[in-house]
């Protein structure tokens, strides 16, 4: 069965086997902030979730990541529609997210209604460059 609930410091080590960006203060700060979630099926850690806020003003979901045996599951629709209505239930009219463009996060996020809403180009190589792109839903 599908919960999700506030990361807590007992979750560091969890946390980390997934979530290899974020810096271990920053996760502390998150936990404080109630802006990062640990998703569960039938007891067992399966996923991690953090946002933060936009401007100061908008939830921004940075990520969502689910253990591989997990995915196509239902389960990442589950996190995001719990992550909405919790957002709702705090005041906010809007929730964001972004993508890079060769990713395939995107069609799963345009499935849960989100629009593409603008893009930044990151020069990471003098030959490449690759595109973020930004997603927004009314909730």
């Amino acid at each position: 069965m599908f919960h999700m609930r506030y990361a807590t410091i007992e979750d560091k080590d969890f946390w980390f086997t997934l979530d290899r960006h974020l810096k271990e203060k920053e996760f502390e700060n998150k936990i404080m902030l109630n802006q990062c979630y640990v998703i569960e099926e039938d007891h067992k850690c399966i996923g991690v979730f953090r946002y933060n806020l936009f401007w100061d003003s908008i939830p921004f979901l940075n990520l969502i990541y689910l253990d591989w045996d997990y995915h196509n599951k239902g389960i990442g629709t589950k996190a995001m529609l719990f992550w909405e209505e919790e957002m709702r239930q705090l005041g906010y009219e809007v929730v964001m997210t972004s993508t890079m463009v060769e990713e395939t996060s995107q069609h799963f996020y345009r499935k849960l209604q989100y629009k593409d809403c603008g893009c930044l180009i990151k020069d990471v190589h003098p030959l490449i460059e690759t595109m973020e792109m930004f997603m927004i839903k009314k909730i």
